[in-house]
């Protein structure tokens, strides 16, 4: 099976009150975890790629491990580009074999986000790629994006008709109290989504595909793993899982995840070397890390997005 776009997999989300799991990959380990789940309970997938890991694993490389993992699960899986900073980099990302790419204007002008995105959809539908944009802007830091808690800024309903209108954009992230990274808030802080923003842009865009970005729920049993053996991430929380829930029953059609896959990775990374301090062979200890991303996304799949069977 090809590489797919993501407009039948939105549609039938949409329609079937789910959404579909983004993932963020780098390397050869997150690529199989993630596929591995997803073909035990038969889910679609977006393997998504933001602009650290083209700098760190090579645009080339990781086209043809999402390639080969097409060989080895026959899923339907999208190649989407993360955080799209300008038209140069979309424009290489469609042109070297990606079938989705975000341009993230969100830190313009509603003017100037406007006139980029249209650009970035121009072309990129004259290659029969799709593309998602963005309004309102996400705290927090993560590869490229960096955006202060001052500076964060919630997706305002009454721009997103002319918005989606004018730049013909097929899916749109908005900022609903998500969050960049593992550290999304201070200690004692609640978190909490603005279901009244979701609500009212649903009611703008009816069945247009939303996306939520900083969605990683910070999974404490991996933070804690991290904190036993060397790490310091006492303070990390993230989005509730029921929150996540209840968004994939809405308007919500795809939710990234990222950070929940470092920690799971680097959890098994350094449990094994904790416990096997003279061990130096990679097989070993990127096995169990391998093993904690497919037990988290799987879980992801069926528990929070609710994808599974969909494929």
């Amino acid at each position: 099976m090809p590489l797919v776009t993501t407009t039948e997999m939105f549609k039938k989300a949409y329609e079937g009150g789910y959404a579909i799991g983004a993932f963020n990959v780098n390397n050869m380990e997150i690529i199989q975890g993630i596929t591995e789940a997803a073909k035990e309970v038969q889910a679609p997938l977006i393997l998504q790629v933001s602009a650290g890991a083209r700098k760190y694993a090579k645009h080339a490389y990781l086209v043809h491990l999402v390639q080969a993992a097409l060989e080895d699960t026959n899923l339907p899986i999208a190649l989407h580009l993360d955080h799209g900073a300008d038209f140069e980099t979309c424009k290489s990302c469609i042109d070297g074999g990606f079938t989705s790419v975000m341009i993230d204007g969100s830190h313009h002008s509603f003017k100037d986000n406007i006139e980029l995105t249209k650009r970035v959809v121009e072309y990129a539908h004259s290659k029969g790629v799709v593309v998602e944009g963005e309004l309102g802007q996400l705290a927090g830091i993560e590869d490229d994006v960096n955006v202060s808690a001052e500076n964060a800024s919630y997706t305002q309903p009454e721009q997103v008709e002319e918005f989606v209108k004018s730049t013909g954009v097929d899916s749109l992230a908005i900022a609903i109290g998500t969050s960049h990274g593992a550290f999304k808030f201070k200690p004692g802080q609640n978190p909490k989504l603005r279901f009244d923003i979701l609500k009212e842009v649903e009611k703008r865009l009816p069945n247009f595909p939303i996306v939520l970005h900083g969605a990683s729920s910070v999974i404490p049993e991996y933070v804690e793993i991290i904190n036993k053996n060397g790490g310091n991430l006492a303070d990390a929380i993230g989005i509730p899982e029921d929150m996540l829930r209840e968004a994939a029953k809405m308007a919500v059609c795809k939710i990234n995840i990222d950070s929940d896959l470092r920690l799971a990775l680097t959890a098994g990374i350094r449990e094994y070397m904790f416990a096997n301090p003279s061990h130096f062979d990679p097989r070993q200890y990127l096995s169990p890390a391998r093993a904690n991303i497919k037990d988290l996304v799987k879980n992801k799949l069926v528990h929070v997005l609710g994808c599974n069977g969909k494929a």
